[in-house]
């Protein structure tokens, strides 16, 4: 299992903190940062302007598609409020999800997880 982040399209070797997100989502959106998390290898790229900028760095880097789930995370919001599981990407009827939103519970753990590892309060 590969594990870390990628911060736009470079690899990081570091983790990050919400501080650090506060400032990418000042630069961008305002309040949100996008992210795209590799379930299977425990990755996650953040600070594209798209979920699929994201998802095209993971795929480059050797992650499958399939293991791919974009979500928003809004730093300013308490932990329990912070992960948005809502993204274009996780619309594939094929494989169970039919929706933006994550519907797997466990899909959804597994992303929390990976966040809460990668990301410090």
């Amino acid at each position: 299992m590969r594990v870390g982040a990628y911060f736009g399209n470079h690899p990081c070797s570091r983790y990050h903190n919400r501080t650090t997100l506060r400032d990418v989502a000042g630069r961008q959106f305002g309040d949100m940062v996008k992210a795209v998390v590799d379930v299977e290898a425990g990755m996650m790229a953040i600070g594209g302007e798209l979920h699929s900028d994201e998802e095209a760095i993971l795929l480059d880097n050797g992650s499958r598609q399939s293991n791919l789930w974009g979500i928003n995370l809004y730093p300013e919001k308490p932990s329990e409020e912070w992960i948005e599981f809502d993204s274009m990407i996780n619309v594939r009827p094929s494989g169970g999800n039919r929706s933006r939103h994550i519907e797997s519970v466990e899909i959804r753990e597994a992303v929390t997880q990976i966040v809460h590892r990668l990301v410090e309060d």
